[in-house]
C-alpha cells in the first residue's frame, strides 16, 4: 500500500492550492516542486525528489499544462523535472492528471496501463476556467493601459467559450465591444447579446479603430499584414492557447503593445480553481 493517495507535482499555484482541500476532504497528499506560500506550505508532505514523490501515491497530478518542453512544468527550477525521468517512474495502476497531455504521451502510458485524465477536456472545469480568464485578462489591461474601459472601443476575436464569457464581462463595464469571429454562427450569437459584429474576412480594414484588442483565437490572426493598422496607442492582449495569435516580432518591430496572458486563473483564482481540479480528481480516483 502507497502511503500516500495524491502527489502533486509542479504547476502553478492552481495545483499547489488543491493541497488543503484533498486534506480537508481526508486524503494524504505529498507534494513536489510545487508554487507555495505559508497559507497552504502545512497542506502536504513535501517529498525530497520526484521520484519520491511518484512513487509515493497512485495518484499524480500536474500543471496545465503538463509539460512545458521537454520538463514538467512548475514554478520551481528543480534538476530532476525532466520529462523522460518522469515516464520513467510512471507504475502500471497509475492515473495522471494534468492539461493539455499530448497524445502521444496519453498512448504511452494506455500501452503501460497508465490513465490519464486532461483538465481541459473535463467540459465544467473549461467553462469556470473561462470566467477566470476573462477577469484576468481584463485585470491585466487595467494595469497596462491609461484609459478607462468604460466607453472604449473594445475587439474581443473569437467567439468560443472564453470570448463569450470576456465579451460579456466587458460589455458589462460598458466597453463598446465588437467580436470577430469567421464563424457566422457566432457573430449572430454576439449580435443577440447586444454586440458588434465583424467577419474575420474584414479584420485588416477595421482593426485600426479599437484601443483594446483581445484575442482568444489559438492561431495567428494577428499577422504582419493585419498589425500594420493597429494603432500605436492600442493594447492587445493575448489570452489564446500556444501558439497564441500574435505574430511577436513583427508586433515587437511595429512597436505595438502586446501582452501575452497565459495561465491567469492560476495567477488571479487559484482557490476557485484548485477546488474545481480537486473534485474532478477525487471523482476519478474512486
Amino acid at each position: 500500500m502507497r502511503q500516500f493517495d495524491v502527489a502533486l507535482v509542479g504547476g502553478d499555484a492552481r495545483i499547489a492550492y488543491m493541497a488543503p482541500y484533498l486534506l480537508k476532504k481526508g486524503y494524504r497528499v505529498i507534494g513536489y516542486g510545487l508554487s507555495t506560500d505559508n497559507e497552504i506550505k502545512d497542506s502536504f508532505v513535501e517529498a525530497q525528489s520526484l521520484k519520491e514523490a511518484i512513487e509515493s501515491a497512485g495518484c499524480i497530478v500536474g500543471g496545465i499544462p503538463l509539460f512545458k518542453g521537454n520538463l514538467l512544468s512548475s514554478q520551481q527550477p528543480l534538476s530532476d523535472l525532466l520529462k523522460v525521468q518522469f515516464d520513467a517512474l510512471l507504475q502500471k495502476g497509475q492515473k495522471i492528471f494534468g492539461g493539455i497531455v499530448p497524445d502521444e504521451f496519453i498512448d504511452a502510458c494506455k500501452e503501460r496501463g497508465v490513465t490519464c485524465y486532461d483538465f481541459m477536456k473535463y467540459e465544467p472545469y473549461v467553462i469556470k476556467n473561462a470566467v477566470a480568464t476573462a477577469e484576468g485578462s481584463i485585470l491585466e489591461a487595467l494595469q497596462h493601459q491609461k484609459t478607462s474601459i468604460h466607453g472604449s472601443k473594445t475587439l474581443v476575436l473569437g467567439y468560443g467559450r472564453c470570448g463569450r464569457v470576456l465579451a460579456q464581462k466587458l460589455k458589462g463595464l460598458g466597453a463598446k465591444v465588437c467580436v470577430c469571429s469567421q464563424s457566422e454562427e457566432e457573430l449572430a450569437q454576439a449580435y443577440t447579446y447586444g454586440m458588434e459584429m465583424l467577419a474575420l474576412s474584414e479584420l485588416k480594414e477595421y482593426i485600426s479603430d479599437y484601443e483594446y484588442i483581445y484575442n482568444t483565437i489559438p492561431a495567428v490572426v494577428l499577422s504582419q499584414d493585419i498589425l500594420r493598422g493597429v494603432r500605436k496607442d492600442t493594447l492587445v492582449i493575448d489570452i489564446a492557447s500556444a501558439p497564441g495569435g500574435v505574430e511577436s516580432e513583427v508586433a515587437k518591430k511595429f512597436g505595438i503593445r502586446v501582452l501575452y496572458c497565459y495561465g491567469l486563473p492560476g495567477k488571479y483564482a487559484p482557490k476557485t480553481a484548485a477546488q474545481g481540479l480537486a473534485e474532478y480528481v477525487i471523482d476519478n480516483m474512486k
